[in-house]
């Protein structure tokens, strides 16, 4: 089932939110207004998060209170990966957390955290346990969900989504080393300890259009004793063809599990330019497409499990 609505990830990096032609991020504040209020319309109650943002800036997010935009929202969210692109190291983490509580009274969430195999398994190990104890070890401040990024590897043999691709150095190859499982499903290190902390953790696994590895990943899901599960249903991708009968067969694939849905990507016809990060021309555009994803698949749902905050923000 559907357990929130995530509107676009990471829009304060550059590689998923042309931010340079959207001074002051203008647009995405009124698109992501339009889409919260979208959804809200389809399934009163269903929680509407804010994209996991990337740096964690807690600027970011009064520019965003500056819009109007969390007053359409139910939480917000942040990544991080201190021990494979942040300029911050691990043990800041509860820091990070209070940097963005200090700004919003918004619930809190971790979509994304996570640490490569780049180096070693054994650094990635270490990185999971060490992540859950500064976590799971927070008591009431610990953030409402705690997604580890993630399932698999990134096949070697597809693109990773970043900006400048290969010109990173490594810190694009460390794209491809971030799963439990390597791109074969062949379980590494950290993957023979996470039931430790699962449920309280729960995976962020995206799945390209007609993934091959759906079906594997869901059996291996249940194996590591997950029940949340964020992934992706992108915008881009409902203009191809077939689209519709990918879209059900992954949900269906996903029933067993309390899923958050990002909707994100910018078809390329429907940009300020030709690319998944662009400026949609149309921002309604992207809030309808919002509100037919929940029609299709959450229709009418409000999840009582997820505490909703009290006031507007």
């Amino acid at each position: 089932m559907i357990e929130a609505a995530m509107i676009w990830n990471e829009p304060n990096n550059k590689s998923h939110w042309d931010f340079e032609n959207d001074p002051g991020w203008a647009t995405f504040a009124r698109m992501t207004k339009l889409a919260g209020q979208a959804i809200a319309a389809e399934a009163p109650g269903l929680p509407r998060v804010l994209g996991g943002i990337s740096p964690i800036d807690p600027d970011f997010i009064r520019v965003l209170q500056g819009h109007g935009v969390l007053s359409d929202l139910d939480a917000v969210a942040v990544h991080g990966f201190p021990l494979d692109w942040n300029h911050w190291m691990i043990d800041e983490w509860p820091a990070k957390l209070d940097s963005i509580r200090a700004v919003t009274s918004l619930p809190l969430w971790v979509s994304e955290v996570g640490v490569s195999t780049f180096g070693a398994e054994e650094v990635q190990e270490w990185g999971l346990r060490r992540t859950a104890e500064l976590l799971l070890g927070l008591g009431p401040k610990r953030p409402e969900r705690i997604q580890w990024y993630s399932l698999y590897d990134l096949p070697a043999a597809w693109p990773a989504t970043t900006r400048h691709r290969e010109a990173e150095g490594s810190s694009y190859y460390r794209h491809f080393h971030m799963g439990l499982l390597d791109e074969h499903g062949r379980p590494k290190r950290a993957a023979r300890i996470f039931h430790e902390f699962a449920p309280e953790f729960g995976l962020c696994q995206w799945f390209h259009f007609e993934d091959h590895r759906l079906d594997d990943a869901v059996r291996h899901m249940r194996d590591l004793g997950v029940t949340t599960l964020r992934t992706g249903l992108s915008w881009a991708d409902w203009y191809r063809p077939d689209a519709e009968a990918w879209f059900d067969r992954q949900m269906r694939a996903l029933e067993g599990f309390n899923v958050t849905a990002t909707f994100c990507f910018t078809p390329e016809h429907k940009g300020q330019w030709p690319h998944h990060t662009a400026v949609p021309t149309h921002p309604e555009e992207f809030a309808e497409f919002c509100a037919a994803m929940i029609r299709r698949y959450a229709p009418g749902r409000a999840n009582s499990a997820l505490p909703m905050r009290a006031a507007a923000d």
